[in-house]
């Protein structure tokens, strides 16, 4: 069974930064992409970022271009989320999600099959 754990949110003042994790179980992590995506209250799930499963292709979303990478690091099943500059329009709660085995990465959320419960990030002004 796939489990996603994020890790790493918070409150950080504007200008910031914030490193998220998230860690899988369950899969051969090495074989999926895998996407970051948020929410925050009464608005839509937005696209954050994706890696592809071999770390050749990464995707961002244009709010947070230049300030946030992904990475990952297969030998630990984890996902990373560097988040640098962070605005309190970042704040939001932050989900890490998969799809199937060798699937591109991907920004559209219906392309995901497996989701984690989120972490908090809330960025003061």
């Amino acid at each position: 069974q796939v489990q996603l754990v994020e890790s790493g949110g918070g409150l950080v003042q504007a200008g910031g930064s914030l490193r998220l994790s998230c860690a899988a179980s369950g899969v051969t992590f090495s074989r999926y992409s895998m996407g970051w995506f948020r929410q925050a209250p009464g608005k839509e799930r937005e696209f954050v970022a994706a890696i592809s499963w071999n770390g050749g292709t990464t995707y961002y979303g244009d709010s947070v271009k230049g300030r946030f990478t992904i990475s990952r690091d297969n030998a630990k099943n984890t996902v990373l989320l560097q988040m640098n500059s962070l605005k309190p329009e970042d704040t939001a709660v932050y989900y890490c999600a998969t799809r199937g085995v060798f699937r591109a990465a991907s920004q559209y959320k219906d392309d995901y099959d497996y989701w984690g419960q989120g972490t908090q990030v809330t960025v003061s002004s």
